[in-house]
């Protein structure tokens, strides 16, 4: 077998053994699925032996299973009925596993994915470097991590607008990629690690993706003086102490100092957006005392001159040589920006987190690695760390949005994610920026679908003593209602132009109707930018 027929007999296997999500939960159940994503494999083995021993036999997704995902060795002779076509040569020629006399021990980590997007529903296999679980010892630095809670979230966000270039900044092993291919006719993923790449090319061949290139660089070095219309990246964000004995992970630590990766991703990347283009990425930064975060998340997005050299070089062209211009030093173009911070921890809780993610527990190692972490943030005056995600755009013209939030509480339901809702909310935003005062009270609004309003009364009394509005999906967010809100809200259901509900509310509470109209209007605005209100 040549290597270009090994993947299509993988593929074939590993559909014919039902190796899916829906499959492994069917074959051990709820709770063992359960105990498995806090890293507990106990549950998940007793539940194939119970399995095994009544039917009298090995399942092949169960022997598939207690390999790629559990870590355990199993039987040749049943690692070749669950591939049959591959069989353990196969899977040896891909670096699958390693057989040695009559057993197949795992290399990789080999596990179904299942998801929903925009797009619909979707399922792919994903390979990946063995975990802690199956490893038995701490993550090695040059790991290639698998599918984890960011990875979900940021394909959650991902906005599922048609476009030509997408770029993935830091692939792994190229799930965010595969997640764009789905919208991008063409997508560019880069890394630093070769192992990264070769994973994510095996992956994206496995689910018979064909339109990503992968290239190998940090940031945007294997894209320069190039474009795109789409950038995702769940870049190596994690402040690690610059200390001799700290690990240093490729898949989660960008080897520069503090929260200076994810400067340098929002930094450069004005320069490889198009007009229009939309930047999303997750990052973590530092609070210094007791400076706000926002403070330094606004300096990021100042145009630094200088930073655009390279790419105004490609793009000016002296029209009497048809040579490149010489580099101008000017600034690159101001981007829009909306970035949600949703969680803050201290210094040892985020140590804490990142030494446990590496796989090292509680014991002298985990001390002296707390130690390197606090020291590091003491030396530095760190006094908080936040996490969030970042939307930035290159409008065609100037900059019209710039919008940083902290919403620690929980979402609303989203089962194909928020990036849907984030694209809707800038839609939104673009209408109002182009629309004033005059055309707004002159549009027909309706209430979103998933809005509800929630009332509360004293007891025996008709008039509520608190109004709420509630959003189902997006950002689950809440606003408190007053009655001329609570009745041009209800009264938008696409009939009537808001300057014809506000005259009708300013004669019924027997109000003056331009201060009603500038009351309104901005609460009006703000439930458009939120997704409460749409527009036709």
């Amino acid at each position: 077998m040549t290597p270009a027929t090994l993947v299509p007999r993988l593929r074939t296997d590993l559909a014919a053994a039902h190796f899916s999500v829906p499959g492994l939960t069917g074959l051990w159940g709820i709770e063992a699925d359960a105990a498995l994503r806090r890293n507990q494999r106990v549950p998940a083995q007793r539940a194939l032996a119970t399995l095994a021993a009544k039917l009298g036999r090995n399942e092949p997704a169960a022997t598939l299973a207690r390999l790629f995902l559990l870590g355990d060795a199993v039987p040749r002779a049943d690692f070749d009925a669950a591939l049959p076509t591959l069989g353990a040569a196969g899977a040896e020629r891909l670096g699958l596993v390693a057989a040695v006399d009559a057993l197949v021990r795992p290399l990789v980590d080999l596990r179904p994915y299942s998801f929903i997007d925009a797009h619909g529903a979707g399922s792919w296999w994903i390979v990946s470097d063995l975990g802690e679980l199956a490893l038995g010892h701490p993550l090695g630095e040059t790991h290639v991590l698998g599918i984890g809670g960011a990875s979900r979230t940021l394909s959650g966000l991902m906005m599922p607008h048609a476009v030509e270039r997408a770029l993935d900044i830091g692939t792994g092993c190229g799930i965010q990629a595969m997640h764009a291919s789905r919208h991008a006719e063409h997508v560019v993923a880069t890394d630093i690690s070769v192992r990264a790449l070769e994973l994510a090319a095996l992956n994206a061949e496995l689910n018979e993706i064909d339109n990503i290139e992968f290239r190998f660089g940090s940031l945007f070095d294997p894209v320069a003086g190039e474009r795109f219309d789409h950038i995702i990246s769940n870049p190596p964000f994690v402040i690690t102490p610059r200390a001799e004995g700290v690990p240093s992970y490729e898949y989660r630590d960008g080897g520069m100092v503090g929260d200076a990766l994810v400067e340098a991703v929002v930094r450069g990347a004005a320069e490889h957006l198009t007009p229009g283009g939309v930047v999303q990425l997750l990052g973590n930064w530092e609070y210094h005392g007791e400076t706000d975060a926002f403070e330094r998340l606004e300096r990021w997005l100042t145009p630094v001159a200088g930073a655009a050299a390279e790419s105004n070089a490609s793009d000016s062209v002296d029209p009497t040589v048809g040579a490149p211009a010489a580099p101008v030093a000017s600034a690159p173009p101001a981007l829009d920006a909306w970035i949600i911070e949703r969680e803050v921890q201290s210094p040892g809780e985020y140590a804490e987190t990142w030494i446990r993610d590496g796989g090292t527990r509680p014991g002298p190692d985990f001390d002296r690695l707390y130690d390197a972490w606090l020291n590091d943030f003491e030396a530095r005056g760190v006094s908080r760390v936040g996490f969030g995600y970042l939307l930035l755009r290159r409008p065609s013209a100037a900059p019209t949005l710039r919008r940083l939030e902290r919403m620690p509480d929980a979402l609303g339901h989203n089962p194909a994610g928020l990036g849907s809702h984030l694209a809707e909310c800038l839609a939104a935003h673009d209408w109002q920026a182009a629309t004033d005062d005059a055309r707004l009270f002159r549009t027909n609004l309706t209430v979103a679908s998933d809005v509800t309003e929630e009332r509360h009364y004293w007891p025996g009394q008709q008039d509520p003593t608190l109004m709420t509005l509630h959003q189902g999906s997006g950002f689950g967010r809440s606003v408190p209602l007053d009655t001329a809100l609570a009745g041009l809200v209800g009264a938008c259901d696409g009939e009537l132009a808001v300057g014809a509900i506000i005259g009708a509310l300013a004669q019924l509470l027997d109000a003056d109707e331009a201060a009603l109209s500038a009351e309104l209007l901005p609460k009006v605005r703000a439930l458009l930018a939120d997704g409460f209100l749409t527009v036709p």
